[in-house]
Protein backbone atom coordinates (compact mmCIF):
# COMPACT_ATOMS: atom_id res chain seq x y z
CA UNK A 1 0.00 0.00 0.00
CA UNK A 2 3.07 2.71 0.90
CA UNK A 3 4.57 1.77 -2.30
CA UNK A 4 1.18 2.02 -4.42
CA UNK A 5 1.21 5.42 -2.29
CA UNK A 6 4.51 6.26 -3.33
CA UNK A 7 4.18 5.69 -6.58
CA UNK A 8 1.30 7.75 -7.23
CA UNK A 9 2.82 10.69 -5.92
CA UNK A 10 6.01 10.19 -8.01
CA UNK A 11 3.68 10.36 -10.90
CA UNK A 12 1.17 13.41 -9.31
CA UNK A 13 4.54 15.19 -9.23
CA UNK A 14 5.72 14.73 -12.51
CA UNK A 15 2.45 15.62 -14.20
CA UNK A 16 2.69 19.23 -11.97
CA UNK A 17 6.41 19.57 -13.01
CA UNK A 18 5.35 19.00 -16.58
CA UNK A 19 2.05 21.13 -16.85
CA UNK A 20 4.04 24.32 -14.57
CA UNK A 21 7.02 23.37 -17.31
CA UNK A 22 4.41 24.18 -20.39
CA UNK A 23 2.45 27.25 -18.46
CA UNK A 24 6.51 28.61 -18.06
CA UNK A 25 6.92 28.69 -22.24
CA UNK A 26 3.43 29.57 -22.66
CA UNK A 27 4.32 33.09 -22.06
CA UNK A 28 6.58 34.41 -24.95
CA UNK A 29 5.10 35.31 -28.13
CA UNK A 30 6.08 34.26 -31.38
CA UNK A 31 4.94 36.32 -34.74
CA UNK A 32 2.28 34.49 -37.25
CA UNK A 33 1.09 35.27 -40.63
CA UNK A 34 -2.38 35.30 -40.31
CA UNK A 35 -4.58 33.65 -43.19
CA UNK A 36 -8.13 32.70 -43.46
CA UNK A 37 -10.26 29.51 -45.21
CA UNK A 38 -13.02 29.93 -47.12
CA UNK A 39 -15.81 27.21 -48.47
CA UNK A 40 -18.44 28.59 -50.59
CA UNK A 41 -20.99 25.70 -49.22
CA UNK A 42 -21.00 27.30 -46.35
CA UNK A 43 -21.44 30.62 -47.36
CA UNK A 44 -24.40 30.45 -49.55
CA UNK A 45 -25.87 27.80 -46.76
CA UNK A 46 -25.66 30.92 -44.87
CA UNK A 47 -28.05 32.70 -47.16
CA UNK A 48 -24.86 34.89 -48.80
CA UNK A 49 -23.73 35.13 -52.15
CA UNK A 50 -20.99 33.21 -51.96
CA UNK A 51 -18.86 35.53 -54.64
CA UNK A 52 -19.45 38.33 -52.33
CA UNK A 53 -18.44 37.08 -49.42
CA UNK A 54 -15.16 36.21 -51.34
CA UNK A 55 -14.47 39.02 -52.95
CA UNK A 56 -15.01 41.15 -49.91
CA UNK A 57 -12.91 39.23 -48.45
CA UNK A 58 -9.91 39.44 -50.81
CA UNK A 59 -10.78 43.02 -50.50
CA UNK A 60 -11.48 43.98 -47.57
CA UNK A 61 -9.43 41.77 -45.12
CA UNK A 62 -6.69 41.23 -47.44
CA UNK A 63 -5.73 38.48 -46.31
CA UNK A 64 -2.16 37.32 -47.65
CA UNK A 65 -2.82 33.05 -47.14
CA UNK A 66 -6.07 31.65 -48.38
CA UNK A 67 -7.20 28.08 -47.77
CA UNK A 68 -10.26 26.58 -50.45
CA UNK A 69 -11.20 23.08 -51.68
CA UNK A 70 -11.55 21.98 -55.04
CA UNK A 71 -14.12 19.61 -54.14
CA UNK A 72 -14.76 16.44 -56.02
CA UNK A 73 -18.12 16.37 -55.75
CA UNK A 74 -18.49 19.92 -56.94
CA UNK A 75 -15.68 19.50 -59.59
CA UNK A 76 -16.95 15.89 -61.21
CA UNK A 77 -20.63 16.27 -60.17
CA UNK A 78 -21.27 13.92 -63.54
CA UNK A 79 -18.84 11.12 -63.96
CA UNK A 80 -16.00 12.13 -66.26
CA UNK A 81 -17.25 15.50 -66.67
CA UNK A 82 -15.19 18.32 -64.73
CA UNK A 83 -16.64 21.60 -64.22
CA UNK A 84 -13.62 23.91 -62.45
CA UNK A 85 -16.03 26.94 -62.93
CA UNK A 86 -16.27 28.00 -59.26
CA UNK A 87 -11.85 27.05 -58.63
CA UNK A 88 -11.46 29.05 -61.33
CA UNK A 89 -13.44 32.14 -59.94
CA UNK A 90 -11.12 31.72 -56.55
CA UNK A 91 -8.16 30.86 -57.63
CA UNK A 92 -8.39 34.00 -60.60
CA UNK A 93 -9.63 36.26 -58.16
CA UNK A 94 -7.14 35.59 -55.60
CA UNK A 95 -4.47 35.85 -58.12
CA UNK A 96 -5.48 39.08 -59.06
CA UNK A 97 -4.82 40.63 -55.67
CA UNK A 98 -1.37 39.01 -55.28
CA UNK A 99 -2.80 36.17 -52.50
CA UNK A 100 -1.53 33.14 -52.20
CA UNK A 101 -3.40 29.97 -52.40
CA UNK A 102 -3.70 26.52 -50.37
CA UNK A 103 -5.53 24.32 -52.60
CA UNK A 104 -7.41 21.44 -51.00
CA UNK A 105 -7.91 18.16 -52.56
CA UNK A 106 -8.74 14.54 -52.34
CA UNK A 107 -12.04 12.65 -50.72
CA UNK A 108 -11.98 15.22 -47.64
CA UNK A 109 -12.17 18.70 -46.84
CA UNK A 110 -12.88 20.89 -44.97
CA UNK A 111 -16.67 21.84 -43.60
CA UNK A 112 -19.18 19.17 -43.66
CA UNK A 113 -19.96 17.06 -45.00
CA UNK A 114 -16.11 16.18 -44.04
CA UNK A 115 -16.30 13.68 -46.82
CA UNK A 116 -17.21 15.61 -50.38
CA UNK A 117 -17.27 12.71 -53.09
CA UNK A 118 -19.82 12.54 -56.19
CA UNK A 119 -22.67 10.39 -55.86
CA UNK A 120 -22.11 8.38 -58.48
CA UNK A 121 -18.90 6.49 -56.62
CA UNK A 122 -21.32 4.38 -54.57
CA UNK A 123 -21.64 1.85 -57.68
CA UNK A 124 -17.98 1.54 -58.05
CA UNK A 125 -15.73 -1.33 -57.77
CA UNK A 126 -13.01 -0.70 -55.22
CA UNK A 127 -10.72 -0.48 -57.74
CA UNK A 128 -12.60 1.62 -59.97
CA UNK A 129 -12.83 3.73 -56.94
CA UNK A 130 -9.31 4.21 -56.83
CA UNK A 131 -9.08 4.61 -60.65
CA UNK A 132 -11.71 7.65 -60.41
CA UNK A 133 -10.26 9.66 -57.36
CA UNK A 134 -6.51 9.36 -58.58
CA UNK A 135 -8.22 10.87 -62.11
CA UNK A 136 -9.87 13.69 -60.19
CA UNK A 137 -6.54 14.05 -58.37
CA UNK A 138 -4.57 14.70 -61.48
CA UNK A 139 -7.04 16.63 -63.37
CA UNK A 140 -7.04 19.15 -60.44
CA UNK A 141 -2.83 19.43 -60.22
CA UNK A 142 -2.89 19.25 -63.78
CA UNK A 143 -5.08 22.45 -64.30
CA UNK A 144 -3.21 24.14 -61.08
CA UNK A 145 -0.33 23.42 -60.83
CA UNK A 146 1.03 26.48 -63.07
CA UNK A 147 -0.85 29.10 -61.51
CA UNK A 148 0.31 31.89 -59.84
CA UNK A 149 -1.88 32.00 -56.82
CA UNK A 150 -0.64 28.25 -55.96
CA UNK A 151 1.41 28.23 -53.10
CA UNK A 152 1.18 25.17 -51.50
CA UNK A 153 -1.98 21.63 -51.87
CA UNK A 154 -3.66 19.88 -48.82
CA UNK A 155 -3.90 16.32 -49.92
CA UNK A 156 -7.49 15.45 -47.75
CA UNK A 157 -8.06 16.87 -44.75
CA UNK A 158 -7.61 15.11 -41.25
CA UNK A 159 -7.25 11.85 -43.55
CA UNK A 160 -5.67 9.65 -40.51
CA UNK A 161 -8.06 10.64 -37.47
CA UNK A 162 -8.82 7.14 -36.01
CA UNK A 163 -12.49 8.04 -35.34
CA UNK A 164 -14.99 8.83 -38.05
CA UNK A 165 -17.62 11.67 -38.37
CA UNK A 166 -19.73 13.09 -40.91
CA UNK A 167 -20.70 11.61 -44.29
CA UNK A 168 -17.49 9.64 -44.86
CA UNK A 169 -18.76 6.03 -45.41
CA UNK A 170 -17.01 5.91 -49.16
CA UNK A 171 -13.89 7.66 -47.54
CA UNK A 172 -10.24 5.08 -48.24
CA UNK A 173 -7.58 6.09 -46.18
CA UNK A 174 -5.15 3.19 -48.09
CA UNK A 175 -5.36 5.53 -51.30
CA UNK A 176 -4.07 8.55 -49.39
CA UNK A 177 -0.12 7.96 -49.51
CA UNK A 178 -0.90 6.88 -53.09
CA UNK A 179 -2.31 10.36 -53.40
CA UNK A 180 0.22 12.22 -51.98
CA UNK A 181 2.57 10.71 -53.99
CA UNK A 182 1.00 11.49 -57.16
CA UNK A 183 0.38 15.22 -56.72
CA UNK A 184 4.53 15.07 -55.88
CA UNK A 185 5.16 13.31 -59.12
CA UNK A 186 2.45 15.83 -61.13
CA UNK A 187 4.22 19.01 -59.27
CA UNK A 188 7.60 18.64 -58.14
CA UNK A 189 7.52 22.83 -56.95
CA UNK A 190 4.83 23.35 -54.56
CA UNK A 191 4.49 21.58 -51.33
CA UNK A 192 2.02 19.44 -49.70
CA UNK A 193 0.20 19.79 -46.67
CA UNK A 194 -1.37 16.81 -44.48
CA UNK A 195 -3.59 17.85 -41.71
CA UNK A 196 -4.13 16.41 -38.55
CA UNK A 197 -6.87 17.18 -35.33
CA UNK A 198 -4.98 19.43 -32.78
CA UNK A 199 -6.85 17.58 -29.64
CA UNK A 200 -8.04 14.21 -30.68
CA UNK A 201 -5.04 12.66 -32.67
CA UNK A 202 -1.27 11.71 -32.16
CA UNK A 203 -0.04 13.47 -35.12
CA UNK A 204 1.98 10.29 -35.83
CA UNK A 205 0.54 9.38 -39.54
CA UNK A 206 0.26 13.19 -40.94
CA UNK A 207 3.43 14.97 -39.45
CA UNK A 208 5.48 11.59 -41.40
CA UNK A 209 2.72 12.02 -44.58
CA UNK A 210 3.92 15.64 -46.78
CA UNK A 211 5.93 18.55 -47.10
CA UNK A 212 4.03 20.30 -44.15
CA UNK A 213 1.93 19.52 -41.11
CA UNK A 214 -0.88 21.79 -40.38
CA UNK A 215 -3.02 20.99 -37.14
CA UNK A 216 -6.37 22.33 -36.27
CA UNK A 217 -6.96 24.24 -33.08
CA UNK A 218 -9.88 24.42 -31.39
CA UNK A 219 -10.88 25.96 -28.41
CA UNK A 220 -14.78 25.15 -27.15
CA UNK A 221 -16.72 22.85 -28.57
CA UNK A 222 -20.12 20.98 -28.11
CA UNK A 223 -20.50 17.11 -27.35
CA UNK A 224 -22.87 15.41 -29.41
CA UNK A 225 -25.04 15.94 -26.36
CA UNK A 226 -24.70 20.01 -26.27
CA UNK A 227 -22.67 20.29 -23.43
CA UNK A 228 -20.00 22.86 -23.61
CA UNK A 229 -16.27 21.24 -23.31
CA UNK A 230 -13.30 23.31 -23.41
CA UNK A 231 -9.61 23.34 -23.93
CA UNK A 232 -8.97 26.71 -22.05
CA UNK A 233 -6.38 24.28 -19.51
CA UNK A 234 -4.17 23.33 -22.08
CA UNK A 235 -1.00 25.44 -22.33
CA UNK A 236 0.05 26.85 -25.69
CA UNK A 237 3.67 25.00 -25.65
CA UNK A 238 1.75 21.87 -25.15
CA UNK A 239 1.50 22.01 -29.38
CA UNK A 240 5.24 23.20 -29.58
CA UNK A 241 6.56 20.16 -27.63
CA UNK A 242 4.45 17.47 -29.03
CA UNK A 243 5.63 18.98 -32.13
CA UNK A 244 9.18 18.65 -30.88
CA UNK A 245 8.51 15.01 -29.62
CA UNK A 246 7.15 13.50 -32.96
CA UNK A 247 10.45 15.62 -34.63
CA UNK A 248 8.31 17.87 -36.58
CA UNK A 249 10.32 21.31 -37.33
CA UNK A 250 8.32 24.65 -36.10
CA UNK A 251 9.06 26.45 -39.91
CA UNK A 252 6.92 23.31 -41.39
CA UNK A 253 4.00 22.99 -39.12
CA UNK A 254 0.97 25.52 -39.44
CA UNK A 255 -2.25 25.29 -37.85
CA UNK A 256 -4.57 25.04 -40.26
CA UNK A 257 -8.07 25.46 -38.79
CA UNK A 258 -8.10 28.37 -35.47
CA UNK A 259 -11.62 28.35 -33.94
CA UNK A 260 -13.40 31.78 -34.91
CA UNK A 261 -17.09 30.78 -35.28
CA UNK A 262 -19.33 29.54 -32.86
CA UNK A 263 -19.44 25.43 -32.71
CA UNK A 264 -22.94 23.95 -33.80
CA UNK A 265 -23.93 20.58 -33.53
CA UNK A 266 -27.40 20.03 -34.83
CA UNK A 267 -28.52 24.11 -35.25
CA UNK A 268 -26.84 26.25 -37.77
CA UNK A 269 -26.61 30.20 -37.33
CA UNK A 270 -30.01 31.13 -38.43
CA UNK A 271 -31.75 28.87 -35.87
CA UNK A 272 -29.69 29.38 -33.04
CA UNK A 273 -30.01 32.76 -30.53
CA UNK A 274 -27.42 35.03 -30.89
CA UNK A 275 -26.63 34.55 -26.97
CA UNK A 276 -26.40 30.95 -27.90
CA UNK A 277 -23.79 31.03 -30.54
CA UNK A 278 -21.75 33.37 -27.94
CA UNK A 279 -21.40 30.38 -25.86
CA UNK A 280 -18.89 29.37 -27.85
CA UNK A 281 -17.83 32.43 -29.40
CA UNK A 282 -17.72 36.12 -28.57
CA UNK A 283 -15.42 38.82 -29.10
CA UNK A 284 -13.63 38.37 -25.98
CA UNK A 285 -12.74 34.77 -27.12
CA UNK A 286 -11.68 35.44 -30.53
CA UNK A 287 -8.84 37.48 -29.16
CA UNK A 288 -7.75 35.03 -26.69
CA UNK A 289 -8.06 32.54 -29.72
CA UNK A 290 -5.63 34.85 -31.51
CA UNK A 291 -3.57 35.44 -28.50
CA UNK A 292 -2.88 31.85 -27.96
CA UNK A 293 -1.56 31.26 -31.08
CA UNK A 294 0.88 33.47 -31.07
CA UNK A 295 2.30 31.70 -28.31
CA UNK A 296 2.41 28.57 -29.61
CA UNK A 297 5.52 28.94 -32.34
CA UNK A 298 3.60 28.25 -35.88
CA UNK A 299 4.62 31.46 -38.46
CA UNK A 300 1.30 30.62 -40.02
CA UNK A 301 -2.36 30.34 -39.20
CA UNK A 302 -5.39 29.50 -41.09
CA UNK A 303 -8.57 31.25 -39.49
CA UNK A 304 -11.89 29.73 -39.45
CA UNK A 305 -15.25 31.36 -40.01
CA UNK A 306 -15.32 34.29 -42.46
CA UNK A 307 -18.23 33.51 -43.13
CA UNK A 308 -19.85 33.62 -40.00
CA UNK A 309 -18.07 36.66 -39.24
CA UNK A 310 -19.69 38.46 -42.42
CA UNK A 311 -23.13 36.69 -41.58
CA UNK A 312 -22.83 38.78 -38.61
CA UNK A 313 -22.12 42.02 -39.94
CA UNK A 314 -24.89 41.58 -42.65
CA UNK A 315 -27.39 39.93 -41.06
CA UNK A 316 -27.19 41.02 -37.61
CA UNK A 317 -25.74 44.21 -37.64
CA UNK A 318 -22.44 43.63 -35.76
CA UNK A 319 -19.08 43.86 -37.87
CA UNK A 320 -17.03 43.62 -34.85
CA UNK A 321 -15.35 40.24 -35.69
CA UNK A 322 -14.70 41.14 -39.48
CA UNK A 323 -13.19 44.37 -37.99
CA UNK A 324 -11.14 42.78 -35.43
CA UNK A 325 -9.50 39.95 -38.18
CA UNK A 326 -9.21 43.73 -40.24
CA UNK A 327 -6.75 44.90 -38.22
CA UNK A 328 -4.81 41.69 -37.50
CA UNK A 329 -4.58 41.32 -41.09
CA UNK A 330 -2.22 45.24 -41.07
Amino acid sequence: MKKTMTVFIIIISVIAIVYLFLLATSVRKYPVDFGVSFNHHHASSLGLDWKQVYTSMLDELKPEYIRIAAMWSDVEKVEGVYDFSYVDFMMDNARERGTKVTLVLGQKAPRWPECHVPEWVVSLSEKEYEEKLLAYDKAVVERYKNHEALELWQVENEPFIKFRFGECSQFREDLVDEEIDLVHRLDEVHWVMVTDSGELSTWRQASKAGDLFGTTLYRIVRTPKGHIWTYDWLPASFYRLKARLLGIPMEQMYVAELQAEPWFTDSTPDDTPIEEQEKTMNIDRIQKHIDYTERIGVRRTYLWGVEWWYWMREKHDDARYWDIIKNKMK
